[in-house]
């Protein structure tokens, strides 16, 4: 027969075991306060303040007021202006910005007023061809930003642009580069990749200490010549390999499945990869010092893994999120390599392009190792 004094003597049990274990209940409160703190403040799907970039050859009163009048939709930013297209181009290849307005050198003739309001409209032969005003060249690499920007096509611009009724365009002309089709599979595989690593690398290595104390490893590793550092970075190497391996899988069958080809380098690509993965691994390694069993380390591993996944870029825009999200995001390892990967495989970005974010990330796997090996010489004590 079931007793109910039994079941609670085991429910109070539990409920001590749990206050013991610190960080299990650590994480029972803090991932369900990340999740709303995310979801809730970061996560904006609406998309506002995007960096663009600003082509003025007209150089006249009336470019530079539509461009304020842009500016004023909140939708964009200019925060960079070019002299030439060929400069704005080169700016969306690195991602400096996500779109450029090019204001071309006879705006004036483009602005076609409409007859009064009850006259008859003038004869068709008369009216010069209704053209856009201007065109944005956007990164449709990321749908939603190419959908904003998409929306700003049909922009009314009141008094400023009167077009003739009898030939209605839209006021901008938007060409998207590298992903014309807006497919949302050229944006996802690339990104990832970021995201596998990120679970695969963290879980994999931020198990490896405590395993060794589960398995009575560490006694025999203590009495062994070995240094700290060196076993870490015995450690890192092997998942080097698994890594590089897993990336050559998903994007093999990123293109075969999705038809979503390398653009850049395979050189370059090997370059970028390896230093997230050394990023990773040793962000594994520092929650493999802190965890006590295996089961602590997982939970370590999605705490890192669900704010990678939502700030990171891969879900939604970076340059749409608050600010205070966006310095957030700059710490997680993830946020570099998307920015990089994706440049690599869908906008054939080259390494110098990329330079700040290999040196954040080899920083990145230094400080890692050193804290790593620190904190495993404690243990030790």
């Amino acid at each position: 027969m079931i007793s109910p004094r039994r079941i609670l003597a085991i429910m109070k049990k539990e409920l001590l075991q749990l206050r013991r274990d610190r960080m299990t209940f650590g994480m029972v409160i803090m991932i369900p306060l990340v999740q709303l703190l995310l979801f809730g403040y970061a996560i904006n799907t609406d998309i506002r303040h995007i960096p663009a970039g600003l082509v003025d050859q007209s150089r006249t009163g009336l470019s530079r007021a539509l461009a304020q009048m842009v500016e004023a939709t909140q939708v964009v930013d200019f925060t960079h202006v070019y002299a030439t297209p060929e400069e704005a181009e080169k700016a969306l290849t690195v991602s400096e910005v996500r779109a450029v307005l090019i204001i071309p050198p006879d705006l004036l003739s483009r602005a076609v007023r409409s007859p009064s309001i009850g006259a008859a409209p003038p004869p068709a032969t008369d009216m010069p061809a209704a053209r856009p005003v201007a065109q944005w060249i956007v990164d449709g690499s990321d749908t939603m930003i190419a959908a904003g920007i998409r929306g700003l096509r049909g922009m009314p611009l009141g008094e400023l642009f009167r077009k003739s009724v009898n030939t209605p365009v839209p006021t901008f002309e938007v060409a998207l580069f590298y992903n014309p089709e807006q497919r949302s599979e050229v944006n996802i595989v690339p990104g990832l990749v970021g995201i596998i690593l990120t679970m695969t690398m963290i879980m994999f290595t931020s198990a490896a200490i405590v395993r060794e104390s589960e398995r009575g490893n560490m006694e025999m590793l203590i009495n062994t010549p070995v240094r700290p550092i060196e076993l870490m970075v015995g450690k890192v190497i092997p998942y080097l390999l698994i890594g590089l391996v897993q990336v050559a899988i998903i994007l093999g069958l990123g293109y075969v499945l999705f038809d979503v080809a390398v653009q850049g380098s395979l050189w370059v690509l090997f370059v970028v990869t390896l230093a997230f993965i050394g990023a990773s691994l040793s962000l594994g390694l520092v929650l493999s010092t802190i965890a006590k069993n295996q089961l602590q380390a997982m939970q370590m591993t999605v705490f890192v893994l669900l704010p990678s996944i939502l700030l990171s870029g891969f879900m939604f825009p970076f340059d749409g999120m608050p600010v205070p999200a966006q310095w957030l995001a700059q710490f997680l390892p993830a946020t570099h390599f998307m920015l990089m990967i994706r440049g690599v495989v869908l906008r054939d970005a080259a390494l110098m392009d990329m330079a700040d974010g290999l040196i954040w990330l080899g920083a990145f796997t230094l400080v890692g190792l050193i804290v790593a090996s620190l904190r495993f010489r404690k243990r030790l004590d």
